[in-house]
């Protein structure tokens, strides 16, 4: 009960940044604040549909087609839902075919939205999640089509991994993670006067774009580089950053803990 109430009060007056982007910010801004942490929101990146989703509406509407549909993200989610309604079609498409989901949080995207996966892997990477599709399939997915809907930067191994044991692959492009042209010179100065805790990565590009931002303060190591998982922290590693966090699970709620025990 006393390490309980330690890590309840760990947080307290921690300043503590948050880099994802702004619309996406909400639940970690309040899981943060509740463990009395001031949170600093400095969004690095937005996310921007792509214009031209006619691969996407074609699919849609042939569901029955595909084994499973993949979603790798909520950004993929709400942009494939918010397309559905735009194009008068109803998540009942999604009844013909098998969904997976590479995590909690986009899985609960999906339940919300009225499609509950039938799968959800165990760890929250692509690796995992090919892993589970394989599993599911018997250790083969010979002749099976996939479709994912992705970001047009995605990591390749996922569909990599399904091709390699027989499955036909589509991947769709729905939308592109964009740079946000922001001035961060007062938080590279905050960085640098010891007045900041910790920084939050929830991806590999808020990583990119906060070291391009920020520039030398980035790599000064006077904070905690909060990651969501293994991949953003290899970024995170490459790219320089010091001190670096690894949340588990890999979830914003994982990231909270993570920092919560860090500074308890």
């Amino acid at each position: 009960m006393r390490l309980q109430r330690r890590m309840a009060a760990s947080l307290q007056g921690r300043r503590i940044v948050i880099t994802r982007a702004r619309e996406q910010a909400g639940d970690l801004v309040r899981s943060l604040e509740a463990r009395g942490a001031v949170t600093v929101i400095a969004p690095v990146i937005r996310i921007q549909p792509l214009e031209n989703l006619g691969a996407l509406r074609a699919a849609l509407t042939g569901l029955s087609t595909y084994r499973w549909v993949v979603f790798t993200s909520q950004n993929a989610v709400q942009i494939v839902f918010d397309r559905l309604v735009a194009w008068g079609l109803t998540p009942r498409v999604f009844s013909t075919t098998s969904v997976a989901a590479i995590g909690t949080a986009t899985a609960e995207a999906l339940t919300v939205r009225g499609v509950v996966p039938a799968l959800v892997p165990e760890e929250f990477v692509a690796e995992s999640l090919a892993d589970a599709l394989l599993r599911h399939g018997g250790g083969t997915l010979a002749g099976a089509r996939v479709l994912i809907p992705s970001a047009e930067d995605a990591r390749e191994v996922l569909a990599t991994t399904l091709r390699q044991h027989g499955a036909e692959v589509e991947t769709i492009a729905v939308y592109r993670t964009v740079p946000v042209q922001s001035d961060l010179s007062a938080l590279a100065a905050d960085i640098k006067g010891g007045r900041i805790d910790a920084v939050t990565f929830t991806s590999s590009s808020t990583v990119r774009s906060f070291v391009d931002l920020v520039g030398p303060a980035s790599t000064s190591g006077g904070f905690v580089a909060a990651t969501i998982g293994p991949v953003t922290a290899g970024t995170a590693r490459e790219l320089g950053l010091r001190d670096i966090l690894e949340a588990d699970p890999h979830t914003v709620q994982g990231l909270v803990d993570a920092l919560a025990r860090r500074f308890a």
